[in-house]
C-alpha cells in the first residue's frame, strides 16, 4: 500500500477518486510545525538554531499519520507545488523520521499543477527528492521573519504601550498606506473649468471638448478660473463651427494575459467586490476540486495543451474568425523560475461558467472571471476605428479649436467574450471617452451648436489604496510573494493598524505611530527597495544561488547592531521624534495662522504627543497642573477645546452644576459637575464631539431612563446603553434595542413586546444558535455559527470565536480546525515535561546537522533538523506564521 500525505482534507478527499485501492491519502492539516512564541526559537548565536515545535493541533494528525506510515510500503508526499508546499513536505518527512516510523521505505516527493485525473497519474510517474534549496528559501524567510517580528515587537511595548507588533513586509505594508494618507493630507487642490461643446450634425449630438486658445494648446489645468471660462464660452456662443481636418485611425487592443494571484485579486475586487482573503479562500476551494489550476502564482504562461484546449474551446464558442493564426505567448514576470508556475486557468477549457451550478455563489462567480479571462487571452484583438475630428471656431473674436474623439468596433475579437457593451475586459473603472461613435463627419462640415457647458472642478488627492491596489503596488515594489499578499493585509486589519472605510484602507492612529517610530529609528527596515531585495535573495536562495545562513548574518549583523542602539533611548526622545515626523497629522496648521501647539486650557503649555497604558494621546507640557487630554483624532481634525477637551457645554437646569465635555484615553465623555465622585457618562458609537449639544449630553447623563411599569409585573422598565449596547432591562431581564437613538425614544409597548420576545427565545438558556456552516469531521461534526458575541465555530464543548475580517459562510474546514484547534491549546492545561538538558555545543550541533536520505530513488533528501527544544506549555495551532500573536509574517 502506498500512503499519499497532502496538506488539506479536501485536497486528499479529490485526489483519493483519481488514485486506485493500492493507496491512501492523508492529510496533514496545513503546517504540523512551527517556530514557538517565545523568545530563543531562532538562535543567531548558535548559527541560526531553529527550534521546531509541533502545535496541539497537529498532534494528533501527525500520530495518525504515523501510524499509517507503519503500514505503508511507499511514501508520497504530495502538497502543493510552491516554497510553501516543499516546507510543509519536509517538515512532515522530518518529524516521521524523528519518530523512526519510516525506517528503510521509499519516501518520493511528487507535484502537480492541478488536480485532474491526468495531471495525477503523470507526477506519480515522475517522484523527486525534496528540493533542498526550496526548503532553504523558506528556512531564510521564516527566520527573517521570526527575527524581525521577535526584535521589533518588544522595543514597541516598550516605547510605544498599545502597539501591537511590527514584522519584515507588514510594516513595510503598513508604511505604503500611511504614506498615502499623509500625501493626502499634504494636498493642495487646485481649480480648473472645463468647457464642452455639444454639436449636431445629421441629427446626431455630439460632444467636443476645447482643444486649443489663441494658437495654444490647453491642457486639462490651464484654465483656471470662472472668469475665464465664461469668456470663452461667450466666444463659442457666438461662434459658427466648421470641421477642417478628419482623421480615422485603426487601432487594436489586445487581451491581458491569464491571471497570476495578484491579479486574480485586483479583479475580483473590482469586478465582485471581494477581499483578497475570500478570493483566495474560493480559488483555493476551486483547486482543491479539481476545477482550476494552482491558485498561488506569479507566472502567466500555459501549458501546450491547455492553450490547444483553449483554442478548441473558443473555436466551439465563437467560431475559427476569433482565433489567431498562432497561440499567444505570455512572458512571465517571476525573477524566479522554478516558482514561475502556470498561470491560474480551468483544467477544463470546455467546462462553461454557466453550466456549473456543482459550484457554491462564490465559486462560480470566481470561475467565471477566472475562465473568460483564460479564453480571452487566447482570442483575437479588438479591432477598432478611432476617429478624430478637429473643429474651427469661427466669428468668435479669438481663435479657438475644438476636438472630439470617438470610436468604433469593427471587429470585437476577445470582447465578445465580455460583450463588447460591458467593457468587462477594462482594469479599472474610469469611463472611456473615446468608445463613443460620432457622427459621419468630413472637412468642410458645418455641425451646428446645440449647447456649451462650462464646469467648475478641482484636482482631487490620489486616492487611498484598497485591497486590490495595495497588492498591485507590492506587487510593483516587489514586497512579499502571491502567498503573503492577502494573509499581510488582513493581519495589518487584525492589529487594528489599518481599517477598511468603503473599500478603501485608512491607517488608524496606532498604525501611523507605529510607522512613524519605525521610520525614525529603523528606516532602512522599512525602505521600499530594501524589503525587495530581500526577497530577490529568497529567490536567489531557491534557485541554488545563494547560502541562505550568508543572507541571515548579512541581515542580523546590521539589524542587531541597529536594535542595540534603539532599546536604551528614552521615551522622551521617541515622543520627540513623532511629534515632528506626525506634526502635520496631530498638530495641522489652524485657520487664524495661531500656534497649533498652544494648550487651549492653560494657554502656555505645549501639546505634545504623549505614551499611557493603552496608547498614544495629546497631552499638555504643564501636566499635572494642567490636565488637559484630548485623542489623536480629535487633534488631527482639529476640533476645539470645547469640542474635543475640557469644555463646558452648559449648565443642568435641575442641580444647576455645569455639564463638561471631556476627552480621556478611552474617547469622549460627558460629566456633571466637579465633585469626587461626578457622574459621567461615554459618547455612544456614532456620535462626535462636534455634534454634541447640551440637550443630548443631559440626555446621556439621565440614563438608565425609565419607560414604564410592566402591565403584567408592575415592576420598571429601563432603558440605557451597556457594554454591549443600547437596551431594556425588566426584571433582572435585558433585551437590546436596534440603535442608541432607540434608548431615548422607545415606548412602552415596544419595549414589552422586545422583552415578550427575548423571553420566548429562552432569556438567558437561549438555543444554539442556528448553523450558518457545517463540517463532516472525524471527531464530530463542525459548525459555525452566529451568537450572541458574534460569529464562531464549534465541535463539541469547544467554541472559537471568528476573526472579525473572517465571514461566517467564508469559513473553510481548514481554518475551523485551526480555530479549534488554537482554543483547545489555550484552555488546556499543559502537562508537565522533563527534558534532558544538552549543553550549547551540543545543541548547535544537533541543530546544524543534515541528514541525508538514502539515493534518490527510493527517499528524499531530509532537510537540515534542527535542535529540539522542550515544547512550549501553550502552542497555538499553526498552518501559517501569520497566526501568531507576536510572529507577523506570513
Amino acid at each position: 500500500m502506498k500512503l499519499v500525505i497532502v496538506e488539506s482534507p479536501a485536497k486528499a478527499k479529490t485526489i483519493n477518486k483519481y488514485l486506485g485501492k493500492d493507496y491512501e491519502v492523508l492529510a496533514s492539516f496545513g503546517h504540523i510545525r512551527d517556530l514557538p512564541s517565545k523568545d530563543g526559537s531562532v538562535l543567531p548565536d548558535d548559527d541560526f538554531a531553529m527550534s521546531w515545535e509541533i502545535d496541539a493541533g497537529s498532534k494528533k494528525h501527525v500520530a495518525e499519520i504515523a501510524r499509517a506510515v507503519k503500514e505503508a510500503d511507499e511514501i508520497i508526499l504530495a502538497s502543493d507545488p510552491d516554497r510553501e508546499g516543499e516546507a510543509i513536505a519536509w517538515h512532515v518527512l522530518d518529524v516521521l523520521r524523528e519518530k523512526k516510523a519510516i525506517k528503510d521505505k521509499p519516501v518520493s516527493r511528487v507535484v502537480f499543477n492541478a488536480i485532474t485525473k491526468s495531471a495525477i497519474t503523470e507526477a506519480m510517474k515522475h517522484p523527486r527528492a525534496i528540493d533542498e534549496d526550496l526548503v532553504d528559501a523558506y528556512l531564510a524567510r521564516r527566520a527573517l521573519d521570526y527575527l524581525v517580528g521577535f526584535t521589533l515587537s518588544p522595543i514597541l511595548w516598550r516605547k510605544l504601550p498599545g502597539s501591537r507588533s511590527a514584522g519584515r513586509v507588514q510594516s513595510v505594508s503598513l508604511r505604503l498606506v500611511c504614506d498615502r494618507e499623509a500625501e493626502i493630507e499634504r494636498f493642495k487642490p487646485q481649480e480648473y473649468w472645463s468647457i464642452i461643446a455639444n454639436l449636431e450634425k445629421s441629427g446626431k449630438v455630439f460632444p467636443a471638448r476645447l482643444y486649443a486658445v489663441d494658437g495654444n494648446k490647453t491642457d486639462k489645468l490651464d484654465i483656471g478660473n470662472g472668469d475665464e471660462a465664461a469668456a470663452i464660452k461667450a466666444a463659442i456662443d457666438r461662434g459658427a463651427f466648421r470641421v477642417t481636418g478628419v482623421e480615422k485611425k485603426p487601432t487594436r487592443r489586445n487581451p491581458y494575459a491569464p491571471f497570476t494571484t495578484s491579479s486574480l485579486q485586483q479583479d475580483a475586487s473590482s469586478r465582485l467586490g471581494f477581499s483578497p482573503s475570500r478570493t483566495m479562500q474560493a480559488a483555493q476551494r476551486l483547486y482543491e476540486a479539481g476545477v482550476i489550476t494552482y491558485m498561488r502564482t506569479d507566472g502567466v504562461q500555459m501549458a501546450p495543451e491547455a492553450i490547444e484546449q483553449a483554442r478548441r474551446s473558443i473555436e466551439k464558442e465563437f467560431g475559427t474568425a476569433y482565433l489567431p493564426p498562432t497561440p499567444r505567448l505570455y512572458q512571465s514576470k517571476a525573477k524566479n523560475a522554478q516558482e514561475a508556475h502556470e498561470a491560474i486557468r480551468p483544467t477544463d477549457m470546455f467546462r462553461h461558467p454557466d453550466a456549473s451550478r456543482d459550484l457554491e455563489a462564490d465559486q462560480q462567480k470566481l470561475y467565471g472571471l477566472i475562465w473568460r479571462r483564460t479564453l480571452a487571452s487566447q482570442m483575437r484583438a479588438a479591432e477598432i476605428e478611432r476617429t478624430t475630428a478637429d473643429i474651427a471656431v469661427e466669428n468668435a473674436g479669438r481663435e479657438i479649436a475644438l476636438r472630439a474623439v470617438g470610436s468604433v468596433v469593427t471587429f470585437p475579437g476577445f470582447l465578445a467574450l465580455y460583450g463588447v457593451e460591458a467593457r468587462e475586459d477594462r482594469q479599472d473603472d474610469a469611463e472611456d471617452e473615446d468608445s463613443r461613435e460620432l457622427p459621419a463627419l468630413a472637412e468642410g462640415d458645418r455641425p451646428a451648436l446645440k449647447s456649451c457647458d462650462i464646469e467648475q472642478h478641482f484636482t482631487q488627492p490620489p486616492p487611498r489604496y484598497t485591497e486590490a491596489s495595495l497588492i498591485k503596488k507590492m506587487e510593483e515594489l516587489g514586497i512579499g510573494r502571491p502567498s503573503t499578499y492577502a494573509a499581510t493585509i488582513t493581519v495589518l486589519q487584525d492589529r487594528n493598524y489599518v481599517r477598511l472605510e468603503k473599500r478603501a484602507l485608512v491607517p488608524e492612529d496606532r498604525g501611523r505611530i507605529v510607522t512613524a517610530f519605525l521610520e525614525s529609528f529603523f528606516a532602512r527596515y522599512v525602505e521600499y527597495g530594501f524589503t525587495a531585495s530581500l526577497e530577490e535573495q529568497l529567490d536567489l536562495i531557491s534557485d541554488g544561488k545563494l547560502e541562505w545562513k550568508d543572507v541571515l548574518r548579512d541581515f542580523w549583523r546590521q539589524f542587531h547592531h541597529q536594535v542595540e542602539e534603539i532599546k536604551d533611548l528614552r521615551v522622551s526622545e521617541v515622543l520627540d521624534a513623532l511629534n515632528d515626523l506626525l506634526k502635520d497629522h496631530i498638530f495641522p496648521e489652524k485657520p487664524d495662522g495661531s500656534d497649533p501647539r498652544a494648550c487651549p486650557s492653560c494657554g502656555t503649555g505645549q501639546l505634545s504627543l504623549k505614551i499611557g497604558k493603552f496608547g498614544a494621546f495629546i497631552g499638555c507640557s504643564n501636566y499635572p497642573e494642567c490636565r488637559h487630554t484630548m485623542q489623536l483624532s480629535d487633534a488631527a481634525t482639529g476640533a476645539t477645546a470645547e469640542a474635543s477637551g475640557d469644555g463646558v457645554l452648559g449648565t443642568d437646569p435641575d442641580s444647576g452644576e455645569q455639564i463638561f465635555l471631556k476627552s480621556g484615553r478611552f474617547g469622549p465623555y460627558v460629566q456633571l459637575g466637579e465633585g469626587s465622585e461626578p457622574k459621567r457618562s461615554s459618547l455612544p458609537k456614532g456620535w462626535t464631539p462636534a455634534s454634541l449639544t447640551l440637550e443630548k449630553a443631559l440626555e446621556l447623563l439621565s440614563l438608565p431612563r425609565l419607560v414604564g411599569l410592566h402591565p403584567e409585573t408592575g415592576q420598571p422598565i429601563t432603558a440605557g446603553i451597556g457594554r454591549y449596547g443600547p437596551f431594556v432591562l425588566h426584571d433582572g431581564k435585558y433585551a437590546n434595542l436596534s440603535d442608541v437613538e432607540e434608548v431615548f425614544t422607545v415606548g412602552l409597548n415596544r419595549a414589552v413586546d422586545l422583552i415578550a420576545a427575548k423571553a420566548a427565545g429562552g432569556g438567558r438558556r437561549t438555543a444554539t444558535p442556528a448553523a450558518i456552516k457545517s463540517f463532516e469531521h472525524a471527531d464530530g461534526a463542525i459548525t459555525v455559527r452566529d451568537g450572541r458575541y458574534g460569529p464562531y465555530v464549534n465541535q463539541g464543548k469547544v467554541n472559537a470565536t471568528l476573526p472579525k475580517t473572517t465571514k461566517p459562510e467564508d469559513v473553510t474546514i481548514e481554518q475551523a480546525l485551526e480555530l479549534l484547534a488554537e482554543r483547545a491549546g489555550a484552555t488546556k492545561k499543559p502537562a508537565r515535561k522533563t527534558a534532558t538538558k544538552a549543553t550549547g555545543k551540543t545543541t548547535a550541533a544537533k541543530t546544524a546537522s543534515k541528514s541525508k536520505a538514502a539515493p534518490a530513488e527510493k527517499a528524499a533528501t531530509a532537510k537540515k533538523p534542527a535542535a529540539k527544544k522542550p515544547a512550549a506549555k501553550k502552542a497555538p495551532a499553526k498552518s501559517t506564521p501569520t497566526s501568531k500573536a507576536k510572529s507577523v509574517e506570513a
